[in-house]
């Protein structure tokens, strides 16, 4: 599998994750982000092209060598200011409350342990400061849902670790953010595809009291 992992599947993500639906829907998320941004799972870049002005740096949490290449001609296009900020976005190489906001699109299915990587979330964002997220997970109809359960381990093992039963406003929750804005649904397509496309857009800030 690491020839798979390591090579093709970046490429394969990329090609997966730039169409039009999924650009609509990432440039909603990237609405609002402003001053110093922590991107983790930044992949190819797929979301640059939709950082707001007010974006003054962009700090890309990324693993995949190979991803990080894609991404070179769409962070030549823009003028913001984008660095390689890390590996793993469960051990963030930052501060405590480093960041005006996090961004991910994509990422949480695939993170091992969630719970960590949402306390690193907390752990860098300034006061006040927002999680901007769109990820696929748990579906809401029981048959669509019980089909990401006979899928899931097949996922897993040729997604790179990706997750299809997730259920991204619960774990939010769990980590002591608090849902303020959520947008539920399928991308269009054909039906036999939604245990992967039922996407969950919004934004979350610390509890209060948390």
């Amino acid at each position: 599998m690491g020839v798979w992992r390591d090579r093709a599947l970046p490429r394969v993500t990329d090609a997966l994750l730039r169409g039009h639906d999924v650009g609509r829907l990432r440039e909603r998320t990237c609405a609002g982000l402003s001053g110093e941004v922590l991107e983790i799972g930044f992949g190819s870049g797929l979301n640059v092209r939709f950082y707001p002005p007010e974006v003054t740096l962009v700090h890309a949490v990324e693993p995949s060598e190979v991803a990080w290449e894609l991404s070179h001609r769409r962070r030549q296009r823009v003028a913001t200011t984008i660095e390689h900020g890390g590996l793993d976005g469960q051990r963030l190489d930052a501060e405590d409350a480093s960041y005006d906001a996090v961004l991910s699109t994509f990422t949480l299915c695939s993170i091992p342990d969630v719970p960590q990587a949402l306390a690193e979330v907390r752990r860098v964002l300034r006061p006040g400061g927002w999680l901007h997220f769109l990820e696929h997970g748990a579906a809401p109809e029981s048959d669509v849902a019980a089909w990401q359960r006979r899928l899931e381990p097949v996922q897993r093992l040729v997604g790179g670790g990706c997750h299809l039963t997730r259920d991204v406003p619960a774990l939010l929750t769990a980590a002591g953010l608090e849902v303020v804005e959520v947008e539920t649904g399928y991308l269009p397509g054909p039906r036999p595809g939604r245990p992967w496309t039922y996407l969950y857009r919004g934004r979350a800030r610390e509890a209060t009291g948390s």
